[in-house]
């Protein structure tokens, strides 16, 4: 059983028991809190599918955080015009959260 679910503006295919990687949740979340996302877009309950329009009602998916801050890798965004003296390098890390999926609730 899977599902596909939007969390913070992107769509993710989420399994029971299989960890998450989502945009950073917010500073409020400790480890091991729950949280349960209700934008259910697909539900596929062993080859019967339900899809929502825009939302499957009803369904959701509970999730509990492991990590609430993990950084991810650094991408360096180098800048520069070719005889003319301008460089710019600029680094940066994009902030996540890990969570792990419990239960797919339809």
């Amino acid at each position: 059983m899977y599902a596909i679910v939007e969390i913070k503006g992107q769509q993710f295919k989420v399994e029971e028991g299989k960890f998450l990687y989502v945009h950073h949740l917010g500073d409020e979340l400790k480890e091991g809190d729950t949280v349960e996302f209700d934008k259910v877009l697909l539900i596929d309950a062993d080859g019967d599918v339900t899809v929502g329009v825009p939302a499957v009602e009803g369904a959701k998916v509970t999730c509990e955080v492991l990590n609430p801050l993990v950084k991810g890798d650094k991408v360096i965004v180098f800048k520069k015009k070719r005889r003319k003296g301008y460089r710019r390098k600029n680094g940066h890390r994009q902030q996540f959260s890990k969570v792990l999926v419990k239960t797919i609730v339809k």
